[in-house]
């Protein structure tokens, strides 16, 4: 892990540890919960993991808090400013692609915003997120292909797409040009147990 990984993941391990112990649960309890292994879990809370986008959809919803409150310490404040480049980098692909969430709000309905770039050839495919989960996404330069269960489609810079994200889901740049996109995820009733069935292989 370079330092800046690092230092998120530690910062994820120190959330988890402290909202699961807040709730007085053991590693089992939330693994349990959460549909991970304990040593996962155990990885996760050192700060020793890099985890998956899906794995921390999961800690989160098991414990009733957002993905965007696992990346950061819970402050009180009513205005939030996240400055370029400062966002939690939580994907980065094969081909230079990255997926950085800027902003977020707290449970219990979770919106989110990313800021994606994927390289020529770089491609994320997320399982499907929380019953009632919604996706908006918009194309800021290059071009990228959506696939969403067994539908496919391709965005050119200013095209938008809105779907359904309980359904597992692709983002892929098949250009040799680098693509950028703006993602918006509105994940209702986080911890409600209402998490689609989806693999964990």
């Amino acid at each position: 892990m370079d330092e800046n990984t690092s230092v998120l993941a530690s910062a994820i391990g120190g959330r988890v540890r402290q909202e699961r112990q807040s709730r007085r649960w053991s590693l089992e309890q939330l693994a349990d919960a959460a549909g991970v292994s304990r040593r996962m879990l155990i990885n996760v809370e050192q700060g020793a993991a890099n985890p998956s986008v899906g794995t921390l959809l999961r800690i989160g919803d098991a414990l009733g808090v957002g993905l965007p409150a696992l990346v950061e310490a819970p402050r009180p404040r009513p205005l939030k400013v996240t400055r370029r480049a400062e966002g939690a980098a939580l994907w980065s692909g094969q081909f230079g692609g990255r997926g950085l969430l800027v902003a977020g709000t707290e449970s219990p309905d979770v919106l989110e915003l990313w800021d994606w770039t994927l390289g020529p050839n770089d491609r994320h495919a997320s399982e499907a997120h929380a019953l009632g989960t919604k996706e908006l996404l918009q194309v800021q330069e290059g071009t990228i292909t959506v696939e969403v269960g067994d539908r496919s489609v391709t965005l050119d810079a200013g095209d938008a797409v809105t779907f359904s994200g309980d359904v597992a889901h692709s983002y892929a740049n098949l250009d040799a040009r680098l693509a950028r996109f703006s993602l918006a995820v509105f994940e209702p009733a986080v911890g409600s147990g209402t998490r689609a069935e989806v693999s964990h292989a």
